[in-house]
């Protein structure tokens, strides 16, 4: 396994297993300037995968992380993009729709990316460059990387037919969304709506359990690389709507622009 891939898997499962021991207790909420809520879970996690990462020579973008400018950041040919808790509106609602998200980027296109569901101890993680993306299983959140590579299964996405399955966001659902899918049915398909929070919208895909995913609403950078990381090893397109190709990251603005995720 790559040694970085490793490194990250390791990272997202210790974060995880402290994300669990806040999720089991009350959980005291803060919001941050755009008013969105933190966690102590955000705050651990975050730390935690930073000191992972930190043995790396590879810098960070976290969405916990004091943000650098953008003079420094265009200057990196390769970064690691983390999301310490994708979903903190899933985390609060205690829906278990909650993940953290891992990804290595090289020249603005994902390389590697790690999404670990701590509710459920399943882990997705993938080497786009050998074209390989797996799902593992686990009993506990602090497992040998051989135990994870043993229980490992490779991802594969359903065929494309009439009967189309649209992921849309738990949270984040919006007019456009909807009306894009009036759009998929007028076009004579059989479309059912199904709903999920945080990366695991992208996982759905990855893994033959949905066909399309229109993001027509805010994310930034940390809430799709792994994700398109995962989608991209088993040829799935995460394009946006402004260019028409695959997203890019490390962009001066990490905002991105709407997008589909399809094959």
């Amino acid at each position: 396994m790559n040694t970085n891939l490793e490194i990250a898997i390791k990272a997202s499962l210790k974060a995880g297993e402290a994300i669990m021991e806040i999720y089991d207790s009350p959980i005291a909420i803060d919001y941050k300037d755009d008013n969105s809520p933190l966690t102590q879970a955000d705050k651990n996690a975050n730390e935690i995968i930073n000191s992972f990462l930190k043995d790396t020579p590879i810098p960070i973008i976290s969405e916990e992380n004091k943000q650098i400018e953008y003079s420094k950041r265009k200057e990196w040919n390769t970064c690691w993009i983390v999301d310490p808790v994708d979903g903190t509106k899933e985390f609060i609602k205690r829906n278990g729709e909650f993940t953290v998200n891992i990804a290595l980027v090289k020249n603005g296109v994902p390389q590697l990316g790690v999404i670990y569901v701590p509710a459920i101890k399943t882990l997705y993680y993938a080497d786009v460059l050998n074209k390989q993306a797996f799902k593992t299983e686990l009993s506990e959140h602090l497992t040998a990387i051989n135990t994870v590579i043993k229980k490992s299964k490779p991802l594969q996405p359903k065929k494309t037919s009439k009967r189309l399955e649209v992921v849309g966001s738990r949270s984040h659902m919006s007019q456009e969304t909807l009306d894009f899918v009036e759009t998929l049915k007028s076009s004579g398909n059989d479309v059912t709506i199904v709903s999920k929070g945080s990366s695991l919208k992208f996982c759905l895909i990855a893994e033959g359990n949905a066909d399309i995913y229109p993001r027509f609403a805010p994310t930034m950078e940390w809430d799709t690389a792994a994700g398109q990381a995962i989608c991209n090893a088993v040829g799935i397109n995460v394009i946006s709507k402004k260019t028409n190709k695959p997203l890019l990251y490390n962009k001066e603005n990490l905002l991105n622009p709407w997008f589909i995720v399809s094959k």
